[in-house]
Order: structure tokens, then C-alpha cells, then sequence
């Protein structure tokens, strides 16, 4: 009766060279991707600023004239700015990112410029007479700074500008009179899960 012969261990199958490339390749373009983008977007500020931006909406819906209407939104983008700031400054303090740093400063002069745009469009519209077309304008050109800047930002910041636009374009060609529910959509609903989306994955 023959003995049986030694059994032979598995050995891990050793990792090319070209594959441990590979990977150091993988690892530091990935790491010059992330040095290249702000990722000091607050996405728990986004959540507060789609809240604020409910309740304004419901405000504004229950106003008695145009003015007042106008005064409530100009109230909820002020508070808008605000959070968005502070919680920008406290994300970037933990992630020890600077705010005066390359890709900072290019989200902000991508972002900006649309929102100057909006601000100019809204006292000539208030001027003649024709606040109408606010909603639509208001929505389509946030959705635009929210797409340009954050073609320097993490990679959901753009998409999350895009169906703001879309919603800016639906609300050009509705009735005046759901121009609330539209930007409780856009500036609430929209900007709360995009918020939860960057909170959980870009943390905080």
C-alpha cells in the first residue's frame, strides 16, 4: 500500500509589478484628485438650509402682497447664506482645510457670479413691476453656481446643481402660482437629501 505524499500548502499567488503599480498610480491619482477639490461643503448646513428654506416657503404662501412675498425670500436667502458660511467655516476648521487655499477660492469665483446675476435680475423684475418669473430665475441660476463651483467641489455637487436647473427651467414655463412649491422643492426638499448624501459620504 503506497503512502500518500506531503501535502502541499496553498502559497498566495505573488503580485506582479505591474499590479503594484497599478495601484501606486491608482492611490496617487486619487490622492491629486482630492488635493484639486473643496471638500469643505457642509452637507449637515445644506440640510439646515432646506429646512429654513420649507418654512420660508410656507411663510411666503400665506403673504398678502408681492412685496411681502419678496421680502420673505430675500429673509430665507440672507439666512441661507449665513448657515452655509458658518458651517463651511467649522468643516473646513475640522478638516484642517484652508478656505484661502487654490480650490477654495475657485468654488467661490465659479459660485458667485450666477448669484450676483440673480440679485441684479431680481431688483429689475421687482423695478418693472413683474416678480412672475423669480421662482424659475431664482432656481435655475443657483442650480448654475451650485454646477460651476462644484465642478471644483466633490463629484455629487454638480449633479445636485443640474436637477436644481431642471426644476428652474419646469417652474419658467408653470403657472405663477406654483412658484412656491418649486422652490420648496428646490431650495427645501432637493437640498436636504442632497445635504444627508454629502454629510454621510464627504463627512459632515
Amino acid at each position: 500500500m503506497s503512502s500518500a505524499g506531503p501535502l502541499r500548502s496553498e502559497r498566495p499567488r505573488p503580485v506582479s509589478m505591474d499590479e503594484h503599480a497599478a495601484d501606486h498610480l491608482r492611490y496617487i491619482r486619487d490622492t491629486m484628485d482630492l488635493a484639486g477639490r473643496f471638500t469643505a461643503v457642509p452637507g449637515w448646513g445644506g440640510v439646515a438650509m432646506g429646512v429654513t428654506a420649507l418654512a420660508a416657503a410656507w411663510i411666503a404662501r400665506q403673504q398678502a402682497s408681492r412685496e411681502a412675498w419678496l421680502v420673505a425670500w430675500l429673509c430665507e436667502a440672507v439666512l441661507a447664506l449665513g448657515i452655509a458660511a458658518a458651517t463651511m467655516v467649522l468643516k473646513a476648521h475640522a478638516a484642517q482645510v484652508s478656505l484661502l487655499s487654490g480650490p477654495a477660492r475657485k468654488f467661490v469665483l465659479s459660485f458667485a457670479p450666477p448669484l450676483v446675476v440673480g440679485a441684479l435680475l431680481t431688483a429689475v423684475l421687482y423695478q418693472r413691476g413683474d416678480m412672475d418669473p423669480l421662482p424659475g430665475v431664482w432656481l435655475l441660476l443657483y442650480g448654475t453656481a451650485v454646477m460651476t463651483g462644484g465642478t471644483f467641489s466633490v463629484r455629487v455637487i454638480p449633479v445636485m446643481g443640474m436637477c436644481v436647473m431642471a426644476l428652474g427651467a419646469a417652474a419658467l414655463f408653470s403657472p405663477a402660482s406654483w412658484g412656491d412649491a418649486f422652490m420648496a422643492a428646490g431650495f427645501g426638499a432637493m437640498q436636504i437629501v442632497f445635504g444627508v448624501v454629502i454629510a454621510r459620504k464627504y463627512g459632515g
